[in-house]
């Protein structure tokens, strides 16, 4: 070939015609690759960096898998909890059909007082709502006794010109009025309830309507004490020197205690008509419900009848005491007897028993089948779910142990559970706390799976992002080489009669020569 000699016009076209044909070449390769860069000598900035925005989709890609398993993960969990919170809601079926099942037992633990003179429902003490008229009182003037006023004095020494109480009263006597004590003092001033012996009648009737409201009046000697809407009790070591007498019952100013009954809280009670005090059959019951305890009233026997009630069916009341328990008084020597089980009742209890243990096993059992891959959130594992190529964007998701243990629930016991509602109510409230456990949690999860749902889809559209960015770097533009082809076919065309041209003129001074 080196031994050709070819004229200057035809190498020149020559050339053209190789440049020509070596453009079409590239053009034809980027109309067959779809690409203008397919190599680092095309463009090696276009060519690395489209490289490292493939790489970077790809690897993010094969992230794409591990989510999506995450996301099926969280979904198994949720729909665990969804099964369980279904079973702690049988649970609770089944815990309130005891309350709605008739009492465990035929007779209920109780006790019953001694007769009580003058107690209704309405006043358990027997207080009077009538103005109360004592019997006329003299004063000591031994030559000459007339009625008292109310300038007599309490105590004194007897004699001709003095005006003192016939029967002195004095230091420690006492006068209970309304469940409020009045005790006397020695000297001639009062305070508070210390009553001095040397005071007078009027003040101490002043003194006793301040603290108690009840009105007084003094006619010929006699004392007439007008008792406020609640009633009028009254007791104490003076009443007969002042002409009076007793009013109320024996349990008026007493105090009745009884320890705590089926889980209840002890009650200490005083009878009476003050702040506080029991007077009323609904009074009574009234500080008798914090301990699981009821009380009705005779009106035949005048007896108080103190019972548990339904919720402590199971309960033997509390021992009893106070001052209303001392000797001979009304609830001497009451000791209350165990209640006595009814053996049908206690029967289909103990089946309802069965019944919440066999929902429980449930609870163990659908825990530990809520896994998807191996990864179970209800039984303690931890899901860890990288989002992007470098590991640096991750999300760590902390498993529950959802068994009855993790939900703080446990087996029950024939013959020792759901004996009575409160056994019941005990179960229901644990029931309850699983219940707002599981709602908690359900929560958590349903965050955690909104924000591996937005990464996951995050992630596709980055994916996109580089991939689109990659592709403007190196794509052809198709209609642009298509023209260039076409273009350069043309010139194609054109070189090859420019060289047949150049060689025509040779041959010219060929045909010269012949």
């Amino acid at each position: 070939m080196s031994g050709i000699v070819l004229s200057a016009s035809v190498r020149q076209n020559l050339l053209s015609l190789q440049s020509t044909a070596q453009l079409l070449a590239t053009t034809q390769n980027n109309l067959a690759t779809g690409k203008k860069v397919n190599s680092a000598l095309d463009n090696p900035t276009n060519f690395f960096t489209a490289q490292g925005l493939d790489n970077r989709a790809s690897d993010i890609s094969n992230l794409l898998d591990g989510i999506g398993n995450g996301v099926q993960v969280l979904q198994a969990a949720n729909t665990g909890i969804t099964s369980l919170q279904k079973l702690v809601d049988s649970a609770k079926s089944i815990a309130n059909q005891v309350l709605q099942s008739s009492v465990g037992y035929s007779t209920k633990s109780n006790v019953t007082s001694a007769a009580l003179a003058g107690a209704t429902a309405s006043s358990l003490i027997g207080a009077s709502t009538t103005a109360v008229t004592g019997s006329v009182v003299l004063n000591d003037n031994t030559s000459s006794a007339v009625a008292i006023t109310g300038t007599t004095k309490l105590s004194g020494t007897p004699g001709t010109s003095s005006n003192d109480l016939a029967s002195s009263i004095t230091t420690g006597d006492t006068l209970v009025v309304n469940g409020t004590t009045f005790t006397f003092i020695a000297g001639t001033s009062s305070s508070g309830t210390n009553i001095g012996v040397g005071d007078t009648v009027t003040n101490l009737l002043s003194t006793i309507q301040s603290a108690t409201g009840v009105t007084s009046s003094i006619t010929a000697g006699a004392i007439t004490l007008t008792p406020p809407a609640a009633g009028l009790t009254l007791s104490g070591t003076s009443l007969a020197k002042l002409g009076l007498s007793a009013v109320g019952n024996s349990l008026s100013g007493q105090t009745l205690t009884i320890a705590a009954t089926g889980g209840g809280t002890a009650t200490s009670i005083t009878f009476g008509l003050g702040t506080g005090q029991v007077n009323s059959l609904n009074d009574l019951n009234t500080k008798l419900a914090a301990n699981n305890l009821q009380a009705s009233f005779d009106t035949s026997s005048g007896k108080i009848s103190i019972t548990t009630t339904n919720d402590a069916a199971s309960a033997t009341i509390g021992a009893i005491g106070g001052t209303a328990a001392a000797s001979s008084q009304s609830f001497n020597g009451l000791t209350a007897a165990a209640p006595v089980a009814d053996a049908t009742a206690q029967s289909q209890r103990s089946s309802l028993v069965a019944q919440y243990n066999n929902v429980l096993q449930q609870i163990n059992t659908t825990a530990a089948d809520a896994s998807f891959n191996g990864v179970n959130l209800l039984n303690g594992d931890t899901l860890k779910l990288t989002f992007n190529e470098t590991g640096k964007s991750s999300l760590s998701i902390t498993g529950v142990t959802f068994n009855i243990a993790g939900l703080g629930l446990s087996n029950l016991t024939a013959g020792t559970d759901f004996l009575d509602n409160n056994s019941a109510n005990k179960v229901l409230n644990v029931l309850n706390t699983a219940s707002s456990t599981l709602r908690s949690e359900a929560s958590t999860l349903g965050s955690n799976l909104s924000v591996v749902q937005i990464r996951q889809d995050f992630n596709k559209n980055l994916i996109n992002v580089l991939q689109t960015g990659s592709s403007n770097l190196t794509l052809a533009d198709t209609n642009e080489e298509a023209a260039n082809s076409q273009a350069l076919s043309t010139r194609q065309s054109i070189a090859v009669s420019a060289l047949s041209l150049a060689n025509q003129s040779q041959a010219s001074v060929l045909q010269l020569l012949r």
